[in-house]
């Protein structure tokens, strides 16, 4: 059972109303319009989803909505469509042909601008290429490939060809590369010769050479020129993009998909260290990543929105390559670091391109909370009337801080919990309906059914917390585990039957909004107190040196474990002993002496996903056996623990 205090987070939090000047620009308008809503969709969900499924271009009409439960579903049975003809065909043949569909910069200030109607000519002869190349229906396809405009016309035509894609983020080691291509057994890599990232080239094309040796399913390799650098080519199986393109037909039917059959294979971290292929169908996450980017962002035709997530990274694919796209809206890709090469690239972006809705990582906006008011206020931000957020908790004082600096307090926040399994954000705010609360993950969305249970999987009191469920199906979320379905029954529906088991664990307050705090792995068990990491790192970071925190169990004889904090510290701030003692002292008084960190450790950085996640596995890893042991393959600064572990060695504690 897990502890009944209320966490102080959710004791001080405050209520928001959302900004007068934006509530007529949102689809649902006041909280009674969304609670009616709400409860429709969920009392009756086959109508709420033939509803959103209605808004797009369908080959053959479906024979039922719904059918079947955890772990057996299937939306849309016998309904017949295409992913690339919603995102791309209905609008290059429409309205919209000569609207941008893609503002592409690079970090050297080279600058793209792809309609919708270019993107649809180069989807379809990329996709002639694809079929030239021998790939049919059902072929998984790997693609090894930064932010690029070619990265979303490969992933466009994958998907046009009724074969199915497997995005590998490009910081991704051959090795980590190689694992994924033979797990899927993909049979064409498509890759660049080169990525960029702080103006550092990265060999994509010499990695994808070592992840493929000793590898017979891979049959032929695409390479796009990013640069005029040479690449060694393999004869006979591998090709230049830009001259099978110059040969390709450029006219390409779409490969008519029944809803549930795969679109997409997308890797996520395991608990046993090896990767889990998570698909998802494609019908299936057309529609509820279309119902997601619609409601929750509220994006129409005159917004310009900018997702900075990486390709390699399910955010971008359900907030822009699919969900995006479908609504035919106008979006910025950027291929780079958002602090490069100087620390007001995100808002010299976001002014040059009059971007109104900005969706990033909470590591983004504590980067830009870090970097001050003073570098904000440099910039015409005005534009700017949502920020939504993803990847991990965001922290009140950061959400206030954007509000207030970035926001001018007239813009709304939306904090959102999703996971690659879900395919999307099942909890997230209502713009324009409900009011908002800084640190909360806000309100479950239209058709979605959450709750909060306890160990037996009984539903637990508001303000209680308990673990994080979903009771019914929804479209977008995942049919399977590639090649291990038992992994995917008994991980997700097996550990509390009935229900899909999340591995998060929350509290939902009285007014009905979640509060998620963290892994069931990160709540700590101290002297049978079990505490929040979550709730422990929003203490740390009210403190005025500190702008990000992660804290960690180390076992411990006596308590059974003890806290032990990662914290680090703005620009130009002291460190030392004593702000540790402060730091540990600070905890204390703020939610108890029961949470006082054993240790403190003032760091550089934190071992990160390519989403910005903090890796506290690592972390932990660190401090209980002085290495990493498990996978290392979701890193994205490779260095990042050796770094950690310079300021650690020789420390007390460790």
């Amino acid at each position: 059972m897990l502890d009944q205090d209320r966490p102080k987070i959710i004791q001080d939090s405050r209520k928001i109303a959302p900004p007068a000047t934006y509530v007529p620009k949102s689809y649902v308008q006041g909280e009674e319009a969304y609670r009616s809503l709400y409860r429709e969709s969920v009392e009756y969900p086959e109508s709420f989803w033939a509803a959103v499924a209605s808004e797009l271009t369908w080959i053959k009409p479906w024979e039922t909505v719904m059918e079947g439960d955890f772990p057996d579903f299937s939306f849309f049975r016998g309904g017949y469509l295409n992913v690339s003809e919603n995102c791309v065909d209905r609008h290059a043949l429409g309205f919209r042909r000569n609207k941008v569909a893609i503002f592409w910069e690079g970090e050297n200030g080279e600058r793209r601008i792809i309609t919708y109607l270019r993107l649809h000519e180069k989807v379809q002869k990329f996709a002639n290429v694809l079929k030239k190349c021998g790939i049919q229906k059902g072929d998984v396809v790997s693609v090894y490939m930064q932010n690029l405009p070619e990265t979303f016309v490969a992933l466009l035509a994958i998907l046009r060809i009724g074969a199915v894609y497997n995005t590998v983020f490009a910081g991704f080691s051959p090795e980590a590369l190689r694992e994924r291509v033979v797990d899927s057994k993909a049979k064409m890599v498509v890759c660049a010769n080169r990525s960029y990232r702080r103006g550092r080239p990265i060999p994509l094309k010499e990695n994808v050479d070592r992840a493929l040796e000793g590898v017979d399913t891979v049959k032929t390799v695409i390479v796009y020129r990013r640069s005029d650098e040479q690449v060694p080519m393999t004869p006979g199986r591998d090709y230049d993009w830009h001259e099978l393109m110059a040969e390709a037909e450029p006219i390409c039917p779409v490969e008519p998909m029944e809803a549930n059959e795969p679109g997409l294979l997308i890797y996520t971290s395991g608990t046993s260290g090896k990767p889990k292929g998570i698909v998802h169908a494609g019908g299936g996450f057309l529609v509820g990543t279309y119902a997601y980017t619609k409601y929750q962002l509220d994006l129409r035709d005159e917004d310009v929105y900018w997702n900075t997530a990486d390709i390699g990274w399910l955010t971008s694919h359900i907030f822009v390559l699919v969900g995006g796209l479908a609504l035919g809206v106008t979006t910025v890709l950027y291929e780079g670091a958002l602090d490069y090469p100087h620390p007001g690239r995100l808002y010299e972006m976001v002014e040059r391109y009059r971007v109104n809705k900005l969706f990033s990582a909470p590591t983004a906006y504590r980067m830009l909370v870090k970097n001050g008011e003073e570098l904000a206020r440099r910039y015409r931000l005005s534009t700017l009337e949502l920020f939504a957020s993803v990847g991990e908790p965001l922290n009140p004082e950061a959400w206030e801080w954007v509000y207030r600096v970035l926001g001018g307090g007239r813009a709304v926040i939306n904090n959102t919990w999703g996971q690659t399994e879900t395919g999307g954000t099942p909890l997230a705010g209502a713009p324009g309906a409900v009011e908002m609360k800084p640190g909360s993950c806000g309100v479950p969305f239209y058709g979605h059914s959450l709750d909060v249970v306890d160990g037996d999987g009984n539903p637990v009191p508001d303000g209680t917390p308990g673990f994080l469920v979903i009771r019914k199906p929804f479209p977008s979320l995942a049919r399977d585990i590639f090649g291990n379905r038992q992994r995917y029954v008994d991980t997700y529906f097996n550990v509390m039957p009935g229900v899909y088991f999340t591995g998060d664990s929350a509290i939902r307050d009285e007014d009905g909004h979640f509060w998620v705090l963290g892994r069931v792995d990160d709540v700590i068990n101290v002297s049978g107190h079990r505490i929040s990491t979550m709730e422990m790192e929003s203490a740390l970071i009210t403190h005025p040196k500190v702008v990000e925190a992660a804290v960690v169990g180390r076992p411990d004889p006596v308590k059974g474990a003890v806290p032990v904090a990662f914290v680090i510290l703005e620009a130009g701030a002291e460190r030392g002993p004593d702000l540790e003692k402060e730091l540990e002292q600070w905890v204390a008084d703020e939610i108890g002496s029961f949470a006082r960190p054993a240790q403190v450790y003032i760091v550089e950085t934190m071992p990160r996903t390519r989403s910005g996640k903090i890796i506290r596995r690592m972390l932990r890893e660190l401090i209980q056996e002085g290495k990493v042991q498990g996978d290392t393959t979701g890193l994205e600064d490779f260095d990042a623990v050796e770094r950690i572990l310079e300021n650690l060695r020789g420390r007390t504690g460790f």
